[in-house]
């Protein structure tokens, strides 16, 4: 990492609670843009992002993480997501601060976000539809896959019961969602061991809120106007890649680039075999290139 410099920084949220913010930057030059990264449902910034954080800083981008409330280095109760307009709002007062730093207005902005941090950039757009520059979306929830999901009974009681008892762990799972996200053992491994991802079964008002919001992102797709790259793998069973291609083709964005990869899992950033990560990340570096490695905010607006 001697290319690239790597910070750490504990903010307070409009709640006054402690957030964990990370940054990896490009050594010894000017960043060509900035990356907003979002991560995944139990995940954090600092072990899951920190793979994508070097790769985009060694191509000479700027990557900023969040680990949400409740998740990573983050004060909260692990695992518990009881507000995602909250979580949402912290993402974007974080980012948004860090886009109006005199030094940083001129630079392209895009948001980035694996999996839950697929529909926190939805949600980000959806909030400031003319700020964000554009989006690359890794597995985005738009729906979650059929077999995650509780079937119409039981996701009535725990609606009702999730008045009552909201940080309960009770939401049933078919599966250990390590075992369905990653790929590689030694990611497992690494997931397992690592006390800032939470591994319990999901808390009632978690899985209320994640099934909510992806019930209204998928009713409203076609509000995406920004230019964004969509990858997906074709045998992730965590989010449904046919959600993916219901993005592609619902957006409304005049700019926008699906990439589907047979035989790929979930986490394709983290989670997968190295070779096929390799894929991937040359595909949205890319991607980056192209549509914002060599164009400011200013010229942009100039050309329009």
């Amino acid at each position: 990492m001697s290319n690239v410099k790597y910070e750490e920084e504990f903010i307070l949220n409009s709640r006054g609670v402690k957030v964990f913010t990370c940054r990896w930057l490009p050594q010894h030059c000017e960043s060509k843009a900035m990356i907003f990264l979002c991560h995944g449902y139990a995940m954090d910034s600092s072990a899951s992002m920190k793979e994508t954080g070097i790769r985009l800083a060694k191509a000479g981008f700027a990557a900023y993480g969040i680990d949400y409330e409740g998740h990573g280095k983050s004060e909260g109760l692990d695992g518990l997501v009881s507000c995602f307009d909250d979580l949402v709002g912290d993402c974007s007062d974080h980012f948004t601060r860090i886009c109006e730093i005199e030094e940083n207005r001129k630079k392209m902005r895009i948001l980035m976000g694996v999996s839950m941090g697929g529909a926190v950039v939805l949600l980000l757009h959806r909030k400031k539809p003319e700020y964000w520059d554009g989006a690359v979306l890794v597995a985005p929830l738009c729906k979650l896959a059929d077999g995650m999901k509780p079937n119409a009974v039981v996701n009535g009681v725990l609606t009702m019961l999730g008045y009552c008892i909201p940080t309960w762990k009770i939401i049933p799972t078919n599966q250990d969602i390590v075992d369905l996200a990653f790929r590689n053992p030694r990611v497992r491994k690494e997931v397992r061991e690592n006390p800032y991802c939470y591994k319990g079964k999901p808390r009632l008002q978690t899985g209320i809120q994640l099934m909510k919001i992806s019930i209204e992102l998928e009713k409203r797709l076609q509000e995406v106007k920004l230019p964004f790259l969509v990858v997906h793998g074709e045998d992730d069973k965590v989010t449904d890649p046919s959600a993916s291609k219901l993005l592609y083709h619902s957006a409304s964005s005049s700019d926008k680039t699906l990439k589907l990869y047979p035989g790929m899992w979930h986490d394709l950033l983290y989670g997968e075999l190295l070779e096929n990560m390799e894929i991937v990340f040359l595909d949205i570096i890319k991607w980056l290139d192209e549509k914002f490695g060599s164009v400011s905010r200013l010229e942009r607006e100039q050309n329009k």
